[in-house]
């Protein structure tokens, strides 16, 4: 029973996202899959994909340095936000990529610490924490 619960408390590591592509386009990634330059359409996807943000990186890094985010991966856990409660600061979440409250935060001290939540990327926290702090998530 302990790994049964360990594996449903894992995060994903990445996001599944749904594209539309039309026919031709399909096509032409199939045979370039067939001809082995890629092994399969979500390769081909994740390589046009990291192709284009390298194309961008300084772009992506100018506006990061402008809106003042954090680039990567950022948890939030209880007692972070416990020293910031005691110190009487309220946290406004600026991530660029992947921002994590832990399952341990209640709902009040959330509530208490979290001004705001920016996340161009993916926001994981529990169901309750996401509904608590809804008009707070942008």
């Amino acid at each position: 029973m302990g790994q049964v619960s360990q594996l449903r408390q894992k995060q994903p590591e990445n996001e599944k996202i749904t594209l539309n592509l039309g026919f031709v386009d399909l096509g032409r990634i199939d045979l370039l899959v067939q001809e082995g330059f890629y092994s399969n359409r979500s390769d081909f996807i994740r390589t046009a994909i990291r192709n284009q943000l390298d194309s961008h990186a300084q772009a992506v890094e100018k506006s990061i340095e402008r809106h003042v985010m954090e680039l990567g991966l950022r948890d939030y856990d209880r007692a972070a936000l416990q020293r910031l409660r005691d110190a009487g600061e309220v946290l406004h979440v600026k991530v660029v990529g992947l921002a994590r409250i832990a399952d341990d935060v209640p709902v009040e001290l959330a509530l208490a610490t979290i001004g705001s939540i920016t996340v161009l990327g993916a926001l994981q926290a529990p169901a309750d924490i996401k509904a608590a702090l809804a008009d707070r998530i942008r």
